[in-house]
């Protein structure tokens, strides 16, 4: 009963709109002030002139005085997946399991969510939209020597919470080497007394799934954190309630169908059973060994003084900044940050059967996943290696995302990547509804399954990678 009253909890937050402490239009005038306010300024350095950052002896490697934090290595990576059987690029390794948490309270019944304006070094838009914390170990036990992050006691064991959401969940797998963060949603009694500070509001999920309708507003952690809620599966035979809800509006049709999708748990063209030996074949399969190397040593890459870069200048690069934001725990501080040659594109596409909306997902292994292969969504393709001339590899699908016609094209946005490991990255974000002609019939490396079964996926360590989170994040229902 617990688990049933935890998602319908979620469901109505989500279809809620409506805000007596932030309505949305205050919301984005306030978004709007913070990023007038605020000092921020981040400009590029040589990597010798780094605070704290050095490159390595033994490896090359640039790493922080510490040793904490994150540092930037070399990898050679062979694999029997796809068309290129080795490669070697720079990766970043931070080994550690960081804290992106939300603490939410009921108010008049409905459960709201306390939400952060935050400034990151890479951000496109400066102020976005994060969880009540988000700080790596690093951070949290104030290695930088700064202020203890704002609300950690309500995630670190020393105040009693309820806890409603707690996973680890990975990230880029392409950028990152096996890097997890746990995910957590914790919610305070409704009595309790908690102090917002400066840069805090409460927001309905509905309202933060609104804002993802917007460019580069809603972070990534965020995204990540809101992808994982459930909201409880019922039965097709009870599910009439649904057409009961009051859609309006030319997204109507695509909203009740995301939210049947989501909530239904018999129409399903594949079982979960079969969805997991499906995974299970694919890892067992397909190899991944990733070897470290020197970090000078990668081969078609240079570790310039600037810069560590392609030679084809593609996929991205390692730059080194010095950050002044005036209102984070340490004010001056300078890092690496990962450059992307060009903005990417991250697409389901979408298709009714058996009377219900089934998304199309893949198999897809990258240099940094945990567990081999994650599911992603059916269109992938980070820094422009989609476009014609550009990708060592055929990207499957890609026609039919950039060909569709405004009809099909439930959810697009620019949503940009973590700001604090990323330089102004962002990727296209899509959903697009297939034609009555695309077949059911898919490549041996897809799989349909509906937002009910990559709800239940979530819940497990390793299988949604982050680019398929981001999109389930942006799906909304009012």
């Amino acid at each position: 009963m617990e688990t049933k009253q935890k998602s319908i909890a979620f469901l109505k937050s989500a279809l809620t709109l409506d805000n007596p402490f932030m309505p949305s239009e205050n919301f984005l005038v306030w978004i709007k002030e913070l990023n007038n306010r605020v000092h921020v300024n981040i400009r590029q350095v040589p990597f010798r002139d780094l605070r704290k950052w050095h490159f390595d002896k033994r490896w090359g490697s640039l790493v922080h005085d510490s040793g904490k934090f994150f540092s930037i290595e070399g990898i050679r990576i062979k694999t029997n997946w796809g068309k290129v059987p080795e490669w070697e690029q720079p990766i970043i390794n931070q080994p550690e399991v960081g804290f992106l948490g939300i603490i939410t309270k009921k108010f008049n019944g409905i459960l709201y969510f306390l939400m952060q304006a935050k400034i990151e070094p890479g951000n496109l838009n400066v102020v976005q939209l994060s969880p009540t914390l988000q700080a790596t170990r690093s951070n949290y036990t104030q290695v930088h020597q700064g202020k203890k992050p704002l609300y950690l006691e309500y995630f670190n064991g020393e105040k009693p919470v309820r806890m409603l959401l707690d996973q680890l969940q990975s990230e880029q797998g392409a950028r990152f080497m096996k890097k997890r963060n746990r995910n957590v949603i914790v919610e305070l009694k409704e009595d309790e007394g908690i102090e917002v500070y400066d840069n805090f509001c409460w927001l309905t999920l509905g309202q933060i799934k609104s804002f993802l309708q917007y460019d580069n507003l809603v972070n990534m952690d965020t995204r990540t954190v809101i992808s994982g809620i459930p909201f409880g599966e019922y039965p097709s035979d009870v599910l009439d309630f649904y057409q009961t809800l009051k859609f309006t509006g030319e997204n109507k049709i695509h909203e009740s169908g995301m939210l049947l999708s989501m909530l239904e748990r018999d129409r399903h063209l594949h079982s979960v059973d079969e969805i997991i030996s499906w995974i299970t074949h694919k890892k067992s399969f397909y190899d991944l060994d990733v070897e470290r190397i020197p970090l000078n040593e990668v081969k078609g890459w240079t570790v310039g003084n600037d810069e560590i870069f392609h030679e084809n200048k593609k996929y991205f690069s390692v730059i080194g900044v010095n950050v002044e934001i005036g209102n984070r725990e340490v004010q001056s501080w300078d890092q690496p940050l990962i450059k992307a040659a060009q903005e990417g594109i991250i697409a389901f596409i979408a298709k009714k059967i058996n009377g219900i909306y089934h998304f199309l997902v893949q198999a897809k292994l990258e240099a940094g996943n945990f567990d081999i292969i994650e599911l992603a969504p059916t269109v992938q393709c980070l820094t422009g290696n989609y476009r014609k001339g550009y990708n060592e590899y055929d990207v499957m699908y890609l026609e039919e995302v950039l060909t569709a016609r405004p009809e099909q094209i439930w959810y697009s946005s620019f949503q940009s990547e973590e700001g604090g490991r990323f330089f102004q990255e962002q990727n296209k974000n899509m959903i697009i509804e297939a034609g009555a002609d695309f077949p059911v019939e898919v490549p041996d490396n897809y799989m349909w399954m509906t937002l009910n079964q990559l709800k239940v996926f979530i819940k497990y360590n390793n299988y949604l990678n982050i680019a398929a989170r981001s999109l389930i994040a942006g799906v909304k229902f009012v």
